[in-house]
């Protein structure tokens, strides 16, 4: 591509990104470049090695080795056949692997946190650390997929779940490592800490696939994209409802496509971040960037949300042609504080449907009022074509801080039918508001008597 042509192309971003129209050239351009995993023709059936799918059999030995023979073979597909197959431990992925649970098998993973170790790297609310291994854990992998109409299972809601009232000294510690430039190494946690793993978490990773499979039951967040890219996400349904069970979290990740997800969870569907605190603030931290999440279906306590984690900055995302299932708290979130700095910035949601939440469209950049000294940018953010039936609080919330405002925000064609509070705008500059409708449309005005 010339430099006449890049020019072009940079221009028509920016001046999408300033007067709020939906950028679809850009959206094509991301899904384009977004690599799906390729596989060897290898393959092997899991019960050839002697699994079974009786719930009771530990079948770990059996996945380890099956995974080692892929290694051998430079890749290929591992057949879980229907059944229930109990795996006291994590599932490491290598690369070229393809994990394809049929209809009608399970996956379903032991609850004993000692088979979670020893530990791995990994993050935990926004920092590096060691911890428990994800139940199913790929590190510096390329071509990697979990594919077919089975379920994986988590059981998160026994012992994992007591972990969430005695995690507070953990949590602390590890904000505490971040703040004050702890090495990694040192950063041990563990048992004794009650920092509960994630389901799924790709780490370093390249041409990621997940495809059509349902997720049940995560001890904490179900679908971690850390630090990775070139990522489709689709036909994935969840019924996952215990403390913290996210959908998808892309961290520090680039080049993501989310769509046709069905979602149930116990917390946000999709939240995107990028770190937290000092350690995204470095020069080393990316951005997450480049992520698209459409026609899929909400349930859960917020639809979409960006942050609170995301010192690193969040660029370029887009939504558009979802709608809700059920309640939500929220349906579009933007959140930081003056604890965080990095910035948000060229989001665009579109085609939206919302039923009764408790707030529509909600933006602050002083998320629970905490934090001083790295206040965030947040900037050209744009909502067209988004209807509400009912919102128990607030239609639109706007709040930035008086020395560093909100700016370039756009509001088309939205509808909320029903809102307690119609809208709450502070310490922003040049929001438009067009075709802008809170609680009943006026008509024509009524005549003097």
């Amino acid at each position: 591509m010339n430099f006449k042509c890049i020019l072009f192309l940079l221009v028509s971003w920016i001046s999408f990104a300033q007067n709020g129209e939906f950028p679809s050239a850009k959206v094509d351009s991301i899904v384009n470049r977004i690599q799906l995993p390729v596989f060897p023709s290898y393959q092997i059936n899991i019960v050839k090695l002697g699994a079974k799918g009786d719930s009771v059999f530990n079948n770990k030995a059996v996945f380890d080795k099956a995974m080692a023979l892929c290694k051998k073979n430079n890749g290929g597909t591992i057949i879980v056949p229907k059944g229930i197959y109990k795996i006291n431990g994590p599932i490491h992925f290598v690369s070229n692997v393809n994990l394809r649970i049929e209809k009608g098998a399970k996956i379903k993973f032991s609850d004993t946190p000692q088979d979670y170790l020893p530990m791995v790297l990994t993050s935990w609310e926004g920092t590096m650390l060691y911890n428990y291994s994800p139940l199913i854990y790929a590190n510096n992998c390329t071509n990697i997929a979990i594919t077919g109409e089975g379920t994986i299972n988590g059981e998160g809601g026994k012992t994992w779940k007591t972990f969430k009232e005695k995690e507070e000294a953990g949590k602390n510690r590890s904000r505490d490592m971040n703040h004050n430039s702890v090495a990694l190494k040192d950063r041990l946690f563990g048992e004794g800490y009650f920092l509960r793993p994630q389901m799924i978490q790709f780490l370093n990773c390249r041409n990621i696939l997940v495809e059509n499979i349902r997720i049940e039951n995560s001890p904490f967040w179900c679908l971690h994209l850390l630090k990775s890219q070139s990522v489709t996400i689709r036909g994935v349904s969840y019924k996952s409802l215990n403390y913290n069970n996210d959908g998808i979290d892309p961290e520090y990740a680039k080049d993501v496509l989310i769509e046709n997800v069905t979602f149930d969870n116990g917390d946000d569907n999709v939240a995107i971040k990028a770190g937290r605190d000092h350690e995204g603030r470095t020069n080393t931290a990316t951005p997450s960037e480049n992520i698209i999440i459409r026609n899929c279906n909400f349930k859960g306590l917020h639809g979409v949300v960006i942050g609170s984690e995301m010192s690193a900055g969040v660029q370029n995302v887009f939504v558009e042609n979802c709608k809700t299932v059920g309640y939500l708290k929220r349906g579009i979130y933007i959140k930081t504080n003056a604890d965080r700095g990095g910035f948000i910035r060229n989001i665009f949601v579109r085609n939206i449907q919302l039923d009764e939440v408790e707030d529509c469209l909600y933006i602050t950049a002083n998320y629970h009022g905490e934090g001083s000294g790295y206040q965030s940018d947040i900037s050209n953010v744009h909502f067209s074509n988004i209807t509400c039936n009912k919102a128990s609080e607030s239609g639109i919330v706007i709040q930035g801080f008086p020395d560093r405002k909100i700016k370039n925000i756009t509001l088309k064609n939205i509808e909320i039918k029903s809102a307690k509070n119609a809208i709450s705008n502070e310490n922003a500059e040049n929001v438009l508001m067009t075709d802008f409708f809170i609680g009943k449309r006026a008509t024509v005005p009524t005549s003097a008597k």
